[in-house]
């Protein structure tokens, strides 16, 4: 009896402490599958590849090192809960009834709990590492297409704000519009890498990328300076086609002028020799005629001066759209030599020459006026002088013939006729004195 007493003791004992065992385990296992499941259930990403992939080595460890001695744990505990109970019966007493919470059932539901948060995990894991390999590409490819873009756009906005167009002529403007349309070429075609840009950005904001916000930055100034550059193209084409009328409109006044300033050069070169020509008359009706001729000559200044400010103001107008629109003209005009200084220079020599040759005239006409008064005088003297002349010659000439008388008559007469001549020979020196003056002017 006491020997069976004995060894029912020892079984009580090993009962309690089977239970005990269970409890223990129970609790533990529990307790580690709830730690478990929260790890497994956080789906929050990491941010790069490399923690991903240490997430997903973790994840390998808990299913190679950590887990498979729970599984070992939870069969033995099931085991230790059938030992328990058939014991139990045997010894016919009740069934062990675990704590709240720790059935069998309860840990094969926590289990099955784990086992579902496991597979998901291992999905979301595998999911998230081709979302980030994704992105990576994604964005690698973002960061060399900005980069070539960027490249490309390097000094462009300094090149369109450039007014070189300012200084340019005809032909330089010219050559510029045809740089201009290369480079609208150039970034209509670079239109397809900004659209892919935007593009790629859109889809990292859409993949929920960890650097989105540094992505957005440099997309938005990216797009801004693209907007930029055409607002900046569009100006520039439109202030080169504004420069190249303008040109035209000069370089039609600037050929203009030309056509108008030769022929009015001329005009001014011939009338300087004209005015400084000499000239050599010999009666008052030559000298009336170049007076007259010049008299002609100053009726057509009103409509020389006239035509002089004319060409002055083409120029002028040509200069004015330059000034207004900030253009600086190329020195000279291209189409002559002739320039608006030449002519107020040679038109002021022409203007200082007139009165000169209002004088030379005016004196010389005075000249010939004397002369023909003197002419005039010698020719009314003259006319008295020579028939007294000729009638003492023939006089002389019927004593010479006739002879009558004696010698000494004769000789007397013409005495009488010697001593009359030197009487009148005063009359005689006069009019040879103004044949001297008149010869002399």
């Amino acid at each position: 009896a006491a020997n069976r007493i004995c060894k029912v003791l020892e079984v009580n004992q090993e009962n309690e402490r089977l239970m005990e065992d269970y409890e223990k385990l129970a609790s533990d296992l529990l307790a580690w599958i709830r730690r478990i499941i929260p790890w497994l259930e956080d789906r929050v990403p990491e941010k790069t590849m490399h923690e991903m992939q240490q997430k997903l080595e973790d994840f390998r460890d808990y299913r190679r090192v950590h887990k498979p001695p729970k599984v070992q744990e939870k069969c033995q505990l099931e085991i230790n809960f059938n030992t328990l109970q058939t014991k139990l019966r045997l010894s016919n007493r009740p069934a062990f009834m675990p704590s709240e919470g720790k059935m069998v059932s309860d840990i094969n539901s926590g289990w099955q709990h784990l086992e579902q948060s496991e597979k998901g995990y291992e999905e979301w894991l595998l999911n998230e590492i081709r979302r980030l390999e994704r992105l990576d590409h994604l964005a690698e490819k973002f960061r060399q297409k900005a980069s070539i873009h960027e490249a490309w756009t390097e000094g462009k906005e300094a090149m369109l704000k450039d007014k070189d167009y300012e200084s340019a002529t005809l032909s330089d403007i010219r050559a510029l519009i045809r740089k201009h349309e290369a480079f609208e070429s150039d970034l209509a075609a670079h239109q397809d890498r900004v659209e892919q840009i935007a593009a790629i950005a859109q889809e990292l904001n859409e993949l929920d990328y960890y650097d989105s916000p540094s992505v957005n930055t440099r997309c938005q100034k990216i797009c801004d300076q693209w907007d930029t550059l055409g607002s900046l193209t569009h100006t520039r084409r439109e202030a080169l086609e504004k420069t190249e009328k303008q040109l035209e409109t000069i370089d039609q006044l600037h050929l203009e002028y030309a056509k108008r300033a030769a022929p009015f050069n001329n005009w001014m070169e011939g009338a300087t020799e004209d005015l400084q020509d000499m000239f050599i008359v010999h009666t008052i009706e030559e000298i009336e005629g170049l007076i007259a001729a010049h008299e002609q000559f100053k009726s057509t200044l009103p409509d020389a001066d006239r035509e002089r400010e004319a060409i002055q103001g083409i120029q002028n107008e040509a200069q004015k759209i330059a000034d207004y629109n900030h253009i600086k003209l190329a020195s000279g005009n291209p189409y002559t030599t002739i320039t608006p200084q030449i002519i107020n220079s040679k038109w002021e020599k022409v203007q200082q020459l007139v009165p000169k040759r209002d004088g030379a005239l005016q004196n010389e006409q005075d000249k010939q006026q004397s002369n023909e008064h003197l002419r005039l005088q010698f020719a009314k003297q003259a006319n008295v002088v020579g028939p007294w002349i000729q009638t003492k010659m023939e006089e002389i000439g019927r004593i010479a013939i006739e002879m009558n008388g004696t010698l000494e008559d004769q000789l007397d007469h013409l005495k009488q006729y010697e001593q009359r001549i030197i009487d009148y020979k005063p009359n005689i020196d006069k009019l040879e004195q103004r044949h001297q003056i008149g010869r002399a002017h």
